[in-house]
């Protein structure tokens, strides 16, 4: 009160004008309850436009006349305009009633109420009084709708209004709006522009031709670009930050693909794996390099890990033993490109191709096969990645294969028996929830080749108090007519007689599947939780065969699982350390070419942390944020300097790296970016990255695992790339269903793309300023 008191009389002892505008901002920002499709309706403005529909400036210009006569009044234009004005001020004194279908008697009663006082105290003439008191008040339940929205030119200030909600820990996107806060974003505003309005032209296939996104390897003859979504993401390495200087896509719609969806991104996923398997050859590096060559030769090494047996022998032999050296070494080991073997991964039995059949048999390198993107010698790597790991972990060691007798095999079995029998308890679960008890027996037994041995065995699980006549009674229902021996079954298959596994083997049937329909026979209302809390002993019986010594092959492809799922436990916690944003990967080799999925945005922050050397940057998005201003809490938030960033992997690593991206571009899957750009004195633009082609399908498989459907559910194409020492990004082509199967684009695509839009880029290489954009 004092202040605004301080603030009134500051012109003089006439405040007058002062009152005038306290009146004027009240009429401004009055609250006039809410509405569907618009939400809060705040000052007289807004509100004309969403209860009557009426332009603000087109009511000014008609109020201006209102007290100038009758004939003016008469018109109604003035009049009706005055009348709805003010509804609105009477309404504010209960807008959530008054403003609604059934109060919209009482405000016009009490509008024209306040027109009659009006007249009287002389504020409005009579002639405006009569020619607005018949005037109806035609209250409208919904505004209308606003104009189309062009997602596509607002991608950047959508994404960065998020994630300024959530740095503020702003619930709702619609509180955000009531705040008076300016945000000044690092976005290159000039450069989001130019690079929008390029993906936008690759809509049409006029556009996408003058790009050159027609040829061999891209969009075919006669291809429509229209299902095709482009996304291209760009940072620029600062001072202890990574600001965020371009963000678009070409679709318009709110989603942003760049960081709001999971995709297969194909052989991206091999920039990954590499970093992963040269972390293991530097953390061998850091603690077998002070030994010296015999105390090397006494270490106790799985036949198995090939990288600690051949980091062994690297230091064991070389003359130079850095970690440049020894990283450069690893990026020479050679791998078989062979299609003819066959991967026991993710629990079962899988073959991959290579892209190139050419590949096929081959012996190549390490950094051959990633400037190449060489499948098979991935799979490869990644199956020596995860046996590494592996056999880092005392939970987990893989030589416990090798002995049938080794005690640590027993909980791995017990843990496997327990997983696979949740699986099927749940699938069969499903399949039998809310079924009555007649419905359920129908459907467990519905095999036309009953025999009543079949039946007998299964009705006694599910009937275990049943005598002789009740299994003669239902023999009669599932196989009427049969002639047998009803005593005979009782006394051989009754109660007791066998165990869980046996007795679900002569019913033909899954012996949890059994155990389940008689559970829920007897407890309909189970839940899933109770029949998996009551199926603990169940599990373990039914997998006795699999605790039996003569059984070592098959507890070895499930103990092989098993060690598999805890390896990937930990190389997901690395890929975390660089970035990866999901909370899992697939337990498959596939991993390796992209079976897991990842995020454009997320790909970008692992490619910064390799042109940082090493060091995981923050990302900055803003600049300043400016609160309240031009009011007593003005209050102004710099990007200042940053503390010192954690080192997310070693710089020699990070070079390593590096210089296998430049390889790509200089001779492999992104050499049509080789010499592609120069700044304007000439320097040519030093560029790496890494492709990838994403092919994600939804498969049906029969009983012998042949082929029998197959859907393309996307198609996606992606380049990440580095542009000299300070900027990287993403380039993405993506199509889903039903349009992704019409197109055969790989990696070719966004690297052609990035190849025509480099040129737009040369203000942010050559460090001129660019315009901040304000959300």
């Amino acid at each position: 009160m004092v202040s605004a008191s301080q603030r009134a009389y500051m012109g003089g002892a006439d405040t007058r004008a002062w009152r005038r505008q306290l009146v004027l901002d009240y009429i401004n920002t009055v609250p006039l309850s809410a509405q569907l499709g618009t939400g809060e309706v705040h000052g007289l403005g807004d509100g004309l436009w969403a209860w009557y529909g009426r332009d603000f400036a087109e009511v000014n210009q008609a109020l201006r006349g209102a007290g100038d006569g009758p004939g003016q009044g008469a018109q109604g234009t003035a009049a009706l305009a005055f009348k709805q004005a003010l509804s609105l001020l009477v309404a504010q004194r209960r807008p959530s009633h008054y403003l609604t279908a059934a109060g919209s008697k009482a405000l016009r009663e009490l509008t024209d109420s306040h027109l009659r006082l009006l007249a009287e105290a002389g504020v409005i003439t009579p002639a405006l009084r009569d020619a607005a008191l018949p005037l109806a008040l035609a209250l409208q339940a919904q505004a209308s709708p606003p104009p189309a929205v062009n997602f596509s030119e607002r991608k950047a200030v959508t994404a960065l209004r998020s994630h300024l909600q959530a740095l503020l820990g702003v619930p709702l996107a619609y509180d955000l709006t009531r705040l008076d806060l300016a945000a000044e974003s690092a976005v290159a505003e000039p450069v989001q522009r130019s690079a929008t309005a390029l993906l936008r032209s690759m809509n049409h296939a006029d556009g996408a031709r003058a790009a050159g996104l027609f040829g061999q390897h891209m969009l075919g003859p006669g291809a429509d670009p229209a299902h095709i979504s482009f996304s291209f993401t760009l940072y620029e390495r600062s001072e202890g930050v990574n600001l965020l200087r371009v963000q678009t896509d070409s679709g318009d719609q709110p989603l942003d693909i760049n960081e709001g969806t999971r995709l297969d991104l194909g052989s991206t996923a091999k920039l990954r794996t590499l970093v992963t398997y040269l972390e293991q050859v530097a953390a061998l590096h850091v603690r077998w390099q002070p030994l010296a060559a015999d105390e090397l030769a006494r270490l106790d090494l799985g036949p198995r890990d090939a990288i600690a047996l051949w980091a062994r022998d690297h230091l064991q032999t070389s003359t130079d033993r850095s970690l440049r050296a020894m990283l450069a070494a690893a990026m020479q080991r050679s791998y078989s490109a062979s299609n003819a073997e066959a991967f026991f991964t993710g629990g079962g039995l899988h073959r991959f191709v290579n892209f190139e059949p050419a590949d096929n048999g081959r012996r190549m390198t390490v950094a051959e096969a990633f400037t190449r993107s060489v499948n098979l010698v991935f799979i490869r790597l990644m199956r020596d990645v995860v046996l590494r790991v592996a056999a880092d972990m005392p939970s987990a060691d893989p030589r416990l294969l090798d002995d049938v007798d080794d005690p640590r095999r027993l909980p791995y079995l017990q843990r496997f028996a327990d997983q696979e029998g949740s699986t099927y308890l749940a699938r069969f679960y499903r399949k039998y929830q809310g079924k009555s008890a007649a419905e359920a027996e129908e459907l467990l037994l519905q095999n036309p080749r009953q025999t009543p041995v079949r039946l007998a065995a299964a009705y006694y699980l599910l009937e275990p108090q049943a005598d002789a006549l009740q299994l003669l009674e239902f023999l009669g229902r599932h196989l009427p007519g049969t002639v047998v021996s009803v005593q005979e079954l009782h006394d051989r298959y009754g109660p007791g007689q066998f165990s869980l596994q046996d007795r679900g083997y002569l019913a033909g049937l899954h012996p949890l599947e059994l155990w389940l329909a008689a559970h829920l026979r007897r407890q309909p209302q189970a839940t899933l939780a109770q029949v998996l809390a009551a199926s603990r002993e169940q599990r373990q019986e039914v997998y006795a065969w699999l605790f039996q010594n003569r059984r070592k092959a098959a507890q070895d492809r499930r103990i092989r699982s098993l060690l598999e799922i805890e390896a990937f436990g930990q190389i997901h916690a690395s890929w975390q350390r660089m970035g990866y944003p999901f909370k899992s990967l697939t337990p498959s080799y596939a991993t390796a070419l992209g079976a897991s999925g990842d995020r454009p945005a997320a790909l970008a922050e692992l490619m910064g942390i390799i042109v940082a050397g090493g060091q995981r940057l923050p990302t900055a998005r803003f600049t300043a944020l400016r609160a309240a201003v031009a009011t007593p809490f003005e209050t102004h938030f710099l990007l200042g300097a940053t503390t010192a960033a954690p080192a997310a992997m070693p710089a020699e690593l990070a070079d390593t790296v590096r210089q296998a991206l430049l390889q790509v571009v200089d001779g492999g899957t992104g050499r049509r970016l080789k010499d592609a750009l120069s700044l304007g004195d000439g320097t040519p633009v030093v560029i790496g990255g890494k492709t990838g082609t994403g092919d994600a399908r939804f498969d049906t498989f029969g009983k012998a695992g042949q082929l029998l459907s197959s859907r393309v559910v996307s198609r996606s194409a992606t380049i990440v790339f580095l542009l000299g020492d300070r900027h990287f990004g993403t380039l993405m082509a993506f199509a889903r269903e039903p349009h992704a199967a019409g197109y055969r684009f790989t990696s070719a695509l966004p690297a052609q793309l990035l190849k025509t839009l480099a040129p737009q880029l040369l203000p942010l290489l050559e460090g001129k300023a660019c315009a901040p954009a304000t959300p």
